[in-house]
């Protein structure tokens, strides 16, 4: 019985009111509008020489470049999980997380049925910003970059290498991740033939939550297989409003809201229906299997 709804959050300008890089740059006094000019040149530079480079995680290479030049001097993974305390959340966060975790737990059949909500979080950002943030303690399980540490002078631990990468296409793999349960059932691989009913959570169970154009191919595997898919945008920033409202008009997206996602809202609202919506259709499709189960075969003759 695929008896999980999940809910599948991007991380920047979804759950925080920018990016999660910026308290290293205030830390370090980086300007940031300097360092993401300089990464946003890098795949022009890197094409006039002939090498194909990720635009979505080419900033992880600059990163690792500002931190050997001395710029973000100790700058390692404990640090950057640190910086998950420092993260400035929208309005409503982290308390729809634990509303939502909490939302059919008084509903008899949700219980009988063991029907209940996981939080994910896939993210092209640091997966251990994400980390040290106060909604891990909602959160079953993350997708984000993983940074590999070397030992420099007096064994001063700095990020060095890129061990593991997200990029805004690469989130679909993480979907069928989820899907599949390899995060759960490490005999399970993304490749693993499964059938439907095999899956862990069900694509129509899912809930995917993000803020604009990059996150389309998400969109478009949750939407497609019929799950549900929402997106954000900052209280008064016209070009943001844009951008969802052109994802609706293309049909990439079911709703959308402004970023607050406090009681009563239009995005805490939503969200909460369609857990609820959700909810129903699964206890509808169980009872209908148990009635069927329980009822008297006709033979033809």
């Amino acid at each position: 019985m695929q008896n999980i709804i999940a809910i599948i959050w991007d991380f920047d300008k979804t759950l925080v009111d920018g990016y999660m890089q910026d308290p290293i740059f205030k830390e370090y006094e980086v300007d940031s509008s300097t360092f993401w000019k300089e990464v946003n040149e890098l795949p022009k530079k890197y094409e006039q020489e002939g090498v194909r480079i990720n635009p979505d995680t080419i900033y992880l290479n600059h990163f690792i470049k500002y931190v050997k030049e001395g710029i973000f001097k100790g700058l390692n993974n404990a640090k950057l999980k640190g910086y998950g305390a420092e993260q400035k959340f929208y309005s409503g966060i982290p308390e729809i997380f634990k509303t939502t975790s909490e939302l059919l737990n008084n509903d008899p059949l949700c219980k009988e049925y063991n029907i209940c909500v996981e939080h994910y979080i896939v993210s092209t950002g640091f997966a251990e910003v994400i980390r040290g943030t106060s909604i891990m303690q909602y959160v079953k399980d993350i997708w984000g970059c993983e940074l590999i540490e070397h030992t420099v002078d007096d064994d001063i631990k700095e990020i060095a290498e890129i061990g593991y990468t997200i990029d805004n296409t690469t989130k679909t793999r993480a979907l069928f991740e989820i899907n599949k349960g390899t995060n759960v059932n490490k005999d399970v691989n993304v490749n693993s033939k499964l059938t439907d009913a095999q899956r862990r959570i069900d694509f129509r169970n899912m809930i995917y939550i993000a803020d604009g154009p990059s996150d389309v191919p998400a969109f478009s595997v949750v939407k497609g297989r019929g799950g549900a898919t929402f997106a954000i945008y900052p209280k008064g920033q016209q070009k943001a409003f844009k951008q969802v409202e052109k994802l609706r008009e293309d049909g990439r997206i079911d709703m959308f809201a402004e970023a607050d996602y406090s009681n009563g809202t239009t995005a805490s609202m939503w969200i909460c229906n369609k857990i609820q919506e959700f909810a129903e259709r699964i206890k509808q499709e169980e009872q209908a299997k148990r009635s069927g189960n329980n009822s008297i075969p006709v033979h033809i003759v």
